[in-house]
């Protein structure tokens, strides 16, 4: 598989008849939802599931998507969505970067990038992540090559 960057966490994603448009392929919108898929999907796995947000009264939240659509995808269409983690600053911010693909013929259909930040649930307003992101979180920016202190 031509992945942009080494260790990708990946979910296996198929395009059913729901996600389709009036223009016969994958609607932008189920791009975004399959996102939030594979980025929560990938939280749970470094131990940080809405159980623990809840506790620590802290969760990531989605404050912009760059996203490039670059092939459509059909109906039936068996896609794997990746992601890492790139770049964080140990306090409020936090990026991911994504790729789907389409194994069948090795195409990228999306590359996307999505930047997060830390707030307190219980106000809604930024806050410092605690040290229970930066344990979970760490090894996911080291193991995409990412230095952290």
């Amino acid at each position: 598989m031509g992945w942009d960057r080494a260790t990708p966490f990946i979910i296996d994603l198929q395009v059913n008849a729901e996600d389709i448009d009036g223009l016969g392929h994958a609607n932008n919108a189920v791009y975004v939802t399959w996102l939030e898929r594979c980025a929560w999907r990938h939280s749970q796995r470094l131990g940080l599931d809405l159980v623990e947000y809840r506790r620590l009264d802290r969760a990531m939240a989605v404050v912009r998507h760059e996203i490039d659509y670059l092939a459509a995808a059909y109906e039936g269409d068996e896609l794997q969505l990746a992601t890492w983690i790139v770049d964080w600053d140990q306090r409020l911010k936090m990026n991911r970067h994504f790729q789907l693909i389409r194994p069948s013929d090795n195409t990228t259909v999306l590359r996307a990038q999505t930047t997060f930040v830390c707030i307190e649930l219980s106000t809604g307003k930024p806050k410092r992540m605690p040290p229970e992101f930066i344990e979970g979180y760490g090894p996911a920016l080291k193991a995409s090559g990412v230095l952290i202190d």
